[in-house]
């Protein structure tokens, strides 16, 4: 017996394979994620998300990371939208709402319904090897409440939900969890007073949220936040009132990870934490071990997850427009002209393998 309704999938390439399509209908996972290696051409990849929408029974979650700069999977087809840092630099409101529309508009057209941005993360150690150089708005609560915040307005406005991230503080990692899992001492009142305050400020306007691979012993000993019924269902849910919110791990697949926990016993760990989605972005061939997991849950637990499943399924996401090669065209010089008025970025002091994806 399977359930993949809980469970959020990577593609391997470009092109559906026979496997992957049968995979898919069999398990109907709430959704899906691309990165760059499933993009080559606009029309190609629109057609990926139509193949996946007619897999399901239901509209799926097709979802992708745009946070803009370093982080952006359309990067050979589109021009990128300057990074986080370098908008936040120029304190233009204006320049950050045509950068949240113009990215909306793109993932619109290309099929997507879900944009995992923006970063919320407060920029703690901006010369460490922990994937944030390049990707936060700042270390000023009140400056990423003002500038993710707007950011994120925009893309909404054009049909695109958004998830904040890495809750509940990415930005105190001094390591990489894309390799292995960062430790951070701060306690539940240090993080209320800096690092948690945009996701309570941007509640209203926040579709979905992100856990992070870090662990916080002085909060739980035991499981790191992306698995920790404390930090889950205690803190964010229940403290802090995110009952109704989608919320999902970040990928399962990373070091932090995979290194500690088998497929299956991290699936089962972060749904009984409070997650409603698993997301397995990269070792696909596991999602049907992960999908008999989950169905083994006790029902109660997982009839709460589908619930707010359904909830952002029939509330927040769209379905795509039908194609416009004028409209894309129109996007893309939209995209070019922003990006134009930037100086070029140089990469940021990273390793992290979260720009290659």
């Amino acid at each position: 017996m399977t359930d993949g309704s809980l469970l959020l999938l990577g593609i391997a390439g470009p092109v559906l394979t026979v496997e992957e399509a049968a995979l898919f209908r069999r398990l109907q996972p709430a959704g899906y994620i691309l990165f760059t290696r499933n993009i080559v051409s606009p029309a190609q990849t629109r057609q990926l998300t139509d193949d996946l929408r007619s897999l399901s029974t239901l509209l799926p979650i097709l979802a992708i990371d745009q946070e803009g700069g370093r982080v952006t999977r359309t990067r050979e087809i589109a021009p990128p939208t300057p990074s986080p840092p370098a908008l936040a630099a120029r304190r233009d409101t204006r320049l950050i709402a045509n950068a949240g529309a113009l990215t909306g508009d793109l993932l619109r057209l290309l099929g997507f319904n879900l944009n995992f941005a923006p970063v919320l993360d407060l920029d703690h150690f901006p010369n460490t090897h922990n994937s944030l150089p390049g990707r936060s708005w700042g270390r000023d609560p009140q400056r990423v409440i003002d500038y993710a915040g707007l950011w994120n307005r925009w893309q909404r406005k054009r049909g695109i939900a958004g998830c904040a991230k890495h809750f509940p503080a990415g930005g105190r990692a001094v390591s990489d969890p894309h390799h292995d899992l960062p430790s951070c001492p701060a306690t539940v009142a240090e993080l209320q007073r800096e690092d948690v305050i945009p996701y309570t400020a941007l509640m209203p306007e926040l579709d979905a949220i992100m856990l992070a691979h870090i662990e916080f012993p002085n909060i739980d000993a035991d499981f790191p936040a992306s698995l920790s019924p404390r930090i889950v269902r205690r803190f964010l849910r229940d403290q802090l009132g995110f009952d109704r919110h989608l919320v999902l791990t970040d990928d399962l697949d990373m070091g932090a990870i995979t290194k500690r926990y088998g497929r299956g016993e991290d699936v089962q760990l972060a749904i009984e934490a409070g997650n409603d989605l698993a997301m397995i972005c990269h070792r696909t061939e596991t999602a049907e071990a992960a999908a008999r997991t989950i169905a083994g849950l006790p029902r109660a637990l997982t009839a709460e997850a589908r619930e707010r499943v359904e909830r952002v399924r029939y509330k927040t996401l769209h379905p795509p427009p039908a194609w416009s090669d004028k409209k894309w065209h129109d996007t893309c010089a939209a995209l070019a002209k922003l990006a134009a008025g930037f100086a070029a970025e140089t990469t940021p002091l990273s390793s992290s393998p979260v720009t290659g994806y």
